[in-house]
């Protein structure tokens, strides 16, 4: 009988390999150390440690959130200028207090209790910050009611302490658009070198998250906003089902493909953050079935040995156009291989059809939920119609100075919701991304989920000629309303990169598993050196 390897030692042998490879490809001068700050004591902790200090009484609530402000304004607004946070919350302190005083009195009220969190600025919050979509137009707008998700969050302890900058609109307003600019909050930078995109739309999320703004942030996605910017900046972003977060209280593009979800440091914080997110609302029927899929606690699902006996299909499509993020994915695939999960290589997923299909939806949908938007804003909602933002636009000297709102055009000539053209690409985009999509491949080789690079690194912030994207994977479960996660994959030349992780409706604790355990043996989180 043929000698069996010794597989322990065989696996140990396989990651040594890896990651000595991984910081081999780094050029010489790389700074791959975890940056300090002298006068930030909190950098790159998690949920449970800085809980653990509250329950210690090593620092009080109200010490942190005091720490993290003075960090934005060291180097979001002043040093480096990273620019990821468009306003502040002023009652940010006084929440933080009444907080401390609750756990004094043996009480938490879950599990975020403490914890600061930055929304997305297209996240509706009843309080004194506005929420704008980063558009000049909004910069007044102050929704009557905190959206579903930010009550949630309220519910679950955080401290919501501002709000992030973003790509206006969520990057669908025109041609030639740059990632993270915005006419209300201008230009986010890449905390790793600020002369290269955050990518987006969630870019001030991802930027506060990885530079050590915030312990956690809640970006938004259509299509890659919150897997690009995760990846791009060396964090964890989750793109749940669609239906498992509510959207109400949300800037729509698509009823169809929109969602928000958690972007942290790790899957454990994204993990938690998400359990705190989940619930049905009423006021979103997407959420409706969700009911008995959802978890308020996906830590469960952490699961060091997690990829083993799990079978993947790795996504070659987006690989052959950058040899560096090739070669950073061969060599993942080979630790998966050496943790015991099986590798099977896949074809294309979905007929390239279905993202025209896509845009018409998009387009639709646009028109219809912006101005149902405005109209929640009430009587002095400062837009009313999609005809008055182009029309404000056209006005104001800053909005049309880089891009132009070719999008917001297109999508005022549509009709609505009843129109053939729009229930015709509704019905052959969700037939074409789910059953002959995503569902056929994973039933035809028998998956758990399905792996591929997240994106490229990060390009020259480029205003004149807008975003220069190399790679991407987002769109397949974006079009089905399937989830993604991103977790780090390794550095290109002191940039970060990510690899996503997606699958089958309602599979995240699967792909929470696998994520974990794929993190937990690599490590490649590292912090941005900021100076």
């Amino acid at each position: 009988m043929k000698k069996q390897p010794n597989i322990p030692l065989f696996n140990a042998m396989v990651l040594a390999i890896y990651l000595v490879t991984i910081v081999s490809c780094q050029p010489r001068t790389a700074k791959v150390q975890v940056a300090e700050s002298a006068n930030f004591r909190f950098e790159e902790q998690g949920i449970q440690q800085i809980q653990q200090g509250y329950k210690d009484g090593t620092f009080t609530i109200k010490e942190v959130v005091q720490a993290y402000l003075d960090r934005i304004d060291s180097v979001d607004k002043h040093g480096p200028q990273l620019n990821s946070i468009i306003t502040l919350n002023p009652d940010a302190l006084q929440i933080a207090e009444e907080l401390d005083k609750e756990m004094k009195a043996g009480k938490s009220r879950g599990p975020l209790h403490g914890i600061p969190v930055v929304l997305k600025d297209n996240i509706d919050t009843h309080d004194k910050m506005a929420t704008t979509a980063g558009s000049r137009a909004l910069r007044n707008s102050f929704p009557l009611k905190d959206s579903f998700l930010a009550k949630r969050l309220r519910e679950a302890g955080a401290v919501i302490i501002g709000k992030s900058n973003l790509s206006e609109w969520a990057n669908f307003r025109g041609q030639l658009s740059t990632s993270g600019w915005s006419g209300a909050g201008g230009q986010t930078r890449n905390p790793y070198d600020i002369s290269r995109n955050p990518c987006g739309s969630s870019s001030g999320s991802a930027v506060a998250v990885a530079a050590n703004l915030t312990m956690l942030a809640i970006g938004t996605e259509t299509d890659g906003s919150i897997v690009c910017p995760s990846q791009t900046n060396g964090i964890v972003g989750i793109k749940p089902t669609v239906g498992l977060v509510s959207r109400s209280g949300v800037i729509p593009i698509s009823f169809t493909q929109d969602t928000p979800g958690p972007m942290a440091r790790t899957v454990r914080d994204a993990a938690i953050c998400l359990g705190a997110l989940v619930g049905v609302d009423s006021a979103d029927t997407k959420t409706l079935s969700s009911a008995g899929q959802f978890h308020t606690d996906y830590t469960k699902f952490l699961n060091k040995d997690g990829l083993k006996g799990k079978r993947l299909g790795l996504y070659k499509i987006p690989m052959g156009i950058n040899y560096k993020v090739d070669t950073l994915m061969n060599q993942a695939v080979n630790y998966l291989k050496s943790q015991g999960a099986e590798i099977v290589e896949i074809g294309e997923i979905y007929d390239r059809k279905v993202d025209k299909y896509s845009f018409e939806i998009m387009l639709y949908e646009y028109k219809d939920g912006l101005n149902k938007y405005f109209q929640l804003l009430g009587p002095k909602a400062p837009i009313k119609s999609v005809e008055e933002l182009i029309a404000f636009n056209r006005a104001d000297s800053v909005e049309l100075k880089y891009f132009n709102q070719h999008y917001l055009e297109m999508a005022q000539k549509k009709g609505d919701l009843s129109a053939a053209e729009y229930q015709k690409a509704l019905a052959q985009m969700l037939k074409g991304s789910r059953a002959d999509g995503i569902d056929r491949v994973m039933n035809e080789y028998d998956l758990d989920a399905i792996v591929t690079p997240a994106g490229a690194p990060a390009w020259k912030t480029d205003l004149t000629n807008g975003d220069s994207f190399q790679v991407g994977s987002s769109s397949a479960a974006a079009q089905a309303g399937y989830p993604n996660i991103t977790v780090p994959m390794g550095f290109i030349d002191d940039l970060p990169v990510g690899i996503s992780f997606f699958g089958r409706a309602w599979s995240e604790p699967v792909l929470i598993e696998i994520a974990y355990a794929y993190e937990t043996g690599t490590k490649f989180r590292r912090a941005p050196v900021i100076h």
